[in-house]
């Protein structure tokens, strides 16, 4: 869906937590109308790429079950910060979904959090 096209995975490193280097393609469709001219990282895209990159990560297809505490902190423009990085931990959960906690970032700044849970498809 979004992988690949809005943005493309450059690196992926795991300590306590997955380090993934993430760039921004500033000329995906979706800019032309959010917003042209000035264009801004959807929500609902950011929310898509932290699902992507756990899949992409686990290698099975989920289903995003809740979506508690999205924070979108600051405006993320492709143009001016296209790569970016997110952090990701990852934990199964008694009930058999898999939680995950995700920060978007850039240096100091942060654009996107988020803590989500997922079941396999």
């Amino acid at each position: 869906m979004l992988l690949n096209h809005f943005f493309t995975i450059k690196n992926i490193s795991n300590a306590e937590k997955y380090t993934i280097n993430i760039e921004l393609n500033p000329k995906h469709q979706v800019y032309q109308g959010h917003f042209p001219g000035n264009p801004v990282a959807p929500g609902v895209c950011l929310t898509q790429m932290v699902k992507e990159t756990v899949e992409h990560i686990i290698g099975k297809k989920l289903t995003m079950v809740t979506g508690d505490n999205l924070k979108f902190t600051a405006i993320l423009n492709p143009e001016v910060n296209k790569n970016v990085v997110m952090t990701l931990a990852l934990k199964t959960k008694d009930n058999g979904l898999l939680q995950a906690d995700s920060t978007v970032t850039d240096g100091e700044t942060s654009f996107f959090s988020i803590k989500a849970s997922f079941k396999e498809n």
